[in-house]
């Protein structure tokens, strides 16, 4: 039997529920919210330019993409693309999402630290998994010394995603932050407006609580692994 498939899998459950609750939850209040208009009629494309505007930013681009929750900033090319469902919405939901990731492209112009820190992570931490994998099967198939070290080596290389999603949070917290504060600041919404964006954002904090959560089980689920070939 396959090692993804035996006892270990334990390890992943608390977190794998995790998720699944954190995704509800997320899904229901940004759907709730979706149905409520914002008080000054205003769009998700809106809100976003008003709030780069503010802040000094002019040279990011508002770009409409397909999907649902597809919403992200891409500092690379300095574009902030919006979903159909934000960009042209005039819904607490649309106003939310688009502020917070207006809120990544002002912490890029302004060098937020943690931000730097992810975006210099995430090369690194793309190789270091996917090679992470590759010499932890390898291990596998090594009785000796020889594999418990390559099995260590990748358990090693994939903790790099538990530190990714610590550096994670605060960047996400900080733009959900900065999200609520633009809004009410620059009179984008009234306060019932501020309290549902501040509603979603709670909400959406739990992904990436999970995202961590699920990171550091994977790691002891190597780990048990590793162990148990150890001691047979």
């Amino acid at each position: 039997m396959l090692f993804w498939y035996d006892y270990t899998m334990i390890a992943l459950i608390p977190a794998l529920i995790f998720s699944l609750y954190a995704s509800i939850r997320v899904q229901s209040t940004y759907s709730k919210y979706a149905r409520v208009k914002n008080c000054r009629g205003m769009t998700g494309a809106q809100a976003a330019e008003a709030i780069l505007q503010a802040n000094g930013v002019y040279d990011v681009r508002i770009e409409r993409v397909p999907g649902n929750l597809s919403d992200h900033f891409d500092p690379r090319s300095k574009v902030l693309r919006l979903s159909n469902g934000v960009h042209d919405a005039d819904s607490v939901s649309a106003i939310g999402i688009a502020a917070h990731e207006a809120g990544h492209a002002v912490q890029h112009a302004q060098g937020y630290g943690p931000l730097k820190v992810r975006s210099a992570l995430v090369p690194i931490v793309n190789i270091a998994t996917n090679v992470a994998w590759i010499l932890f099967i390898l291990g596998l198939f090594f009785t000796t010394q020889s594999g418990q070290t390559l099995m260590t080596i990748g358990i090693v290389m994939f903790s790099s995603c538990v530190v990714f999603q610590l550096v994670t949070l605060p960047v996400e917290i900080n733009a959900s932050r900065r999200a609520v504060t633009e809004i009410a600041a620059l009179n984008l919404g009234d306060e019932q407006d501020v309290q549902g964006v501040r509603k979603v954002w709670n909400k959406a904090a739990l992904t990436y609580v999970a995202g961590l959560i699920t990171a550091i089980a994977q790691v002891l689920r190597l780990l048990l692994i590793r162990n148990r070939r150890s001691n047979n």
